[in-house]
């Protein structure tokens, strides 16, 4: 639901921040309803009135009252930024933000050997997975670096693996071999390709997709249980068309991560 409608059912509203390195993702919560979401440039560089601005503008043109936001909650991997976002939830939204770190109340115990150590957003990830299938699980986020976090049945986090993104993989290819040019990362017509894009667009996809099957399967190995794959990031839905590892897809699994966090520290 967009416009003016969204505007007059609001009621109790929250704005998820999610702070990646390449991109911002906002979901505005009516409830449980995640009634408007937006994807932005994280941008170092912008202040507290810069952020502000063009948050209030999303929201004007979407025909939200952004008066109606009654909290803020974020999950963000670039430290820089929390005192600018702190800055943008009290001077543009009047509240005081909720930033998932330690001390922050998640319901999942963190078997990790450091705790801090884990990104905001895999621990976000995690918690709203548990939340809605009640099982052992692994979830894969295609974000500037792809992430894969397992997650007990008892609904612990277990640790996971780093490796680099879809787009730092495609960017060095393209930087490091001075006759590939850049291609879209896009499933070709078959895997043996007949010219250089194709060929280019066969290795990133197929080459990625074999990368997340293979880590998923030697995890699951490893778990000692069989544990459901969910895939969320702005790639997921074309990679898990290709994988055989990945059962669901949820494009907007850290946002409700956030939703779900911000209920259990009310």
């Amino acid at each position: 639901m967009t416009g003016s409608g969204v505007a007059a059912t609001l009621h109790r509203v929250l704005l998820a921040i999610d702070v990646g390195n390449t991109n911002t993702v906002l979901g505005v919560f009516d409830g449980t309803t995640l009634a408007r979401h937006w994807r932005v440039e994280t941008h170092h560089g912008r202040t507290s009135d810069e952020y502000g601005i063009l948050f209030k503008q999303l929201f004007l043109h979407a025909g939200l009252d952004a008066g109606r936001v009654k909290a803020v909650a974020v999950s963000s991997v670039v430290p820089p930024l929390s005192f600018t976002l702190e800055r943008v939830a009290r001077d543009y939204f009047g509240v005081a933000p909720l930033f998932v770190g330690p001390g922050v109340k998640t319901g999942m115990p963190i078997l990790y050997d450091n705790p801090r150590e884990v990104g905001a957003d895999r621990i976000v990830n995690a918690v709203a997975a548990y939340e809605r299938w009640r099982t052992g699980l692994i979830v894969v986020d295609f974000g500037t670096a792809t992430t894969f976090d397992a997650v007990s049945p008892k609904g612990e986090y277990l640790g996971g693996a780093i490796c680099p993104g879809i787009s730092i993989s495609m960017e060095a290819l393209f930087r490091h071999a001075s006759k590939l040019p850049r291609v879209e990362f896009t499933r070709p017509a078959h895997v043996v390709g007949k010219n250089t894009v194709a060929s280019m667009q066969s290795g990133l996809v197929y080459g990625y997709v074999g990368l997340v099957d293979g880590i998923c399967e030697r995890m699951s190995a490893e778990l000692g249980f069989s544990p459901r794959v969910v895939a969320t990031g702005g790639l997921a839905v074309l990679v898990a068309g290709v994988s055989r590892a990945v059962a669901e897809v949820d494009e907007h699994l850290t946002l409700d991560g956030l939703r779900i966090i911000h209920e259990r520290n009310r």
